[in-house]
């Protein structure tokens, strides 16, 4: 059918992810830090997201698309989106079958309660870990070196609080993946719950 519906323009997007945050329908996620319209039918065509963009980078259009399907909109909200355990570093083990292949998830404990979008913008299609150096008082460097060494790790994003604790967290996948090409960025969470800042690292 040809209805309304947004379309975001990944040259003007920033990866600000307020778009992302804005869209109560769980349309858009966050993909190799852009913005994107992950499925059609979970596009409700209000355009929520419009306001958010800073960068003007979403508008409408009509095209074909699939029909708003607001069940599966709601069945979505009401699942989760994790697909291995344990989750903890310190728990997990190096050779988990898992991790092989995977797309990793290095997260700071806090993140998941401060981001209420937490599954569906960061743990869909991604093997999660999770930690937090002050409280666990030990360095993940050694673990999660151990990961990348025995398993043919796709990329890694780490998701941070903008408290320096956090830092302790992004200094020791740095450091795990130094010497390695494996492509990594950092998402910042502010403690308000929104998306500060997302950035690739080398």
């Amino acid at each position: 059918m040809i209805r309304k519906i947004i379309r975001i323009d990944e040259e003007k997007c920033t990866g600000c992810g307020l778009c992302a945050g804005a869209c109560h329908e769980g349309a858009i996620g966050m993909v190799n830090g852009k913005a994107k319209l992950l499925r059609d039918d979970y596009c409700d065509g209000l355009g929520d997201c419009l306001p958010a963009c800073p960068a003007g980078a979403i508008s409408f259009e009509e095209r074909e698309a699939l029909a708003y399907n607001e069940q599966a909109v709601q069945e979505a909200k009401q699942s989760g989106r994790l697909t291995n355990w344990p989750v903890q570093i310190k728990l997990i083990a190096a050779n988990a079958p898992c991790l092989d292949g995977a797309d990793l998830l290095v997260a700071a404990d806090c993140t998941a309660y401060a981001y209420g979008h937490f599954h569906r913008d960061f743990i869909t299609n991604k093997t999660t870990v999770i930690g937090c150096p002050k409280l666990d008082g030990v360095d993940y460097a050694e673990k999660l070196s151990a990961v990348i060494q025995n398993n043919d790790i796709k990329s890694v994003t780490v998701v941070r609080m903008e408290v320096p604790c956090c830092g302790g967290l992004e200094n020791a996948v740095k450091r795990a993946l130094a010497g390695t090409s494996i492509p990594w960025s950092v998402v910042t969470i502010s403690t308000g719950g929104k998306i500060l800042k997302q950035e690739e690292r080398r």
